[in-house]
């Protein structure tokens, strides 16, 4: 399997949203995104694969970092790496950034827990505000304003994430809502292992859920005119997330025991209508 071909087969396999807005770009900033989505995929994977102990894990991400570092020194050994090479000077993508991105999965390896939306943060920075400033950089950038706009998108995403996965994480053991929110809102750990769906609980997730609407206009607001164009794709993928928060809302927050997802045929509907219409 060739290289652009192994990311594309990993994108595509994920089943994000992100990877339909993909298709609407030219070619060699499609092969860039889909490279730099694929790595992320892949150490990701990493930690979500239950039959990797914590040690096992941390190596192959310690493997991850040298890789960065060899296809940085010219010989890239991974196929994605081999991809994502020929793109790294055409759009500025640092070594730095990508070792970031790595560093974040690591926090998994570390801790569940987050003591305040403070520490979340930092968490969010790593696993996505880099990545959408990477995004950003292959969409097209004239203005710094717009990598300001892109990490504020990708912290608006991984909330919704958040968001949407309460119950998945929780059969991780991993617990993201900020431990002084569940205490403000009078939820306790035991009522999120054991899937009580309290009044409490939904205004607790109500609270999260503004918060992440809040960004998608924060960020929105942060986009120069200059640059919304060549943003399309990251405006299309937040199109998406934006509906599916807004999905998991009116369905008033069912996440302890079920993922609510958009149709494939919806997501694309939306990727097309914000591809037209901006």
């Amino acid at each position: 399997m060739l290289p652009d071909q192994y990311c594309q087969h990993k994108a595509a396999g994920s089943g994000s949203s992100f990877y339909g807005s993909f298709r609407f770009l030219p070619p060699v900033r499609r092969k860039a995104i889909t490279a730099l989505y694929a790595f992320c995929r892949e150490v990701d994977d990493i930690v979500d694969d239950r039959s990797l102990d914590t040690e096992s894990a941390r190596r192959k991400l310690a493997g991850w970092r040298r890789e960065i570092a060899d296809m940085y020194a010219g010989h890239p050994d991974h196929l994605i790496t081999q991809a994502l090479m020929p793109h790294l000077q055409a759009f500025s993508i640092e070594e730095s950034q990508l070792g970031a991105i790595v560093d974040g999965m690591e926090m998994d390896l570390d801790r569940k827990r987050y003591a305040s939306f403070g520490e979340l943060e930092k968490y969010c920075w790593h696993v996505a505000g880099v990545v959408g400033i990477l995004a950003a950089k292959i969409f097209g950038v004239t203005q710094a304003d717009t990598l300001e706009y892109a990490e504020k998108l990708g912290l608006a995403f991984q909330l919704t994430n958040i968001i949407r996965d309460v119950g998945e994480d929780i059969g991780m053991g991993r617990i993201y809502l900020p431990q002084d929110e569940l205490e403000r809102f009078g939820v306790t750990e035991d009522d999120l292992f054991k899937r009580r769906y309290t009044g409490a609980f939904r205004k607790l997730m109500q609270f999260q859920a503004a918060r992440a609407q809040g960004l998608y206009e924060e960020a929105f607001s942060l986009l120069p005119e200059a640059d919304r164009e060549a943003q399309k794709p990251g405006v299309m993928m937040a199109t998406i997330y934006r509906e599916l928060l807004g999905e998991i809302e009116r369905c008033d927050f069912p996440v302890l025991t079920e993922r609510v997802s958009l149709t494939k045929s919806r997501k694309l509907w939306l990727a097309w209508k914000t591809w037209l219409n901006g």
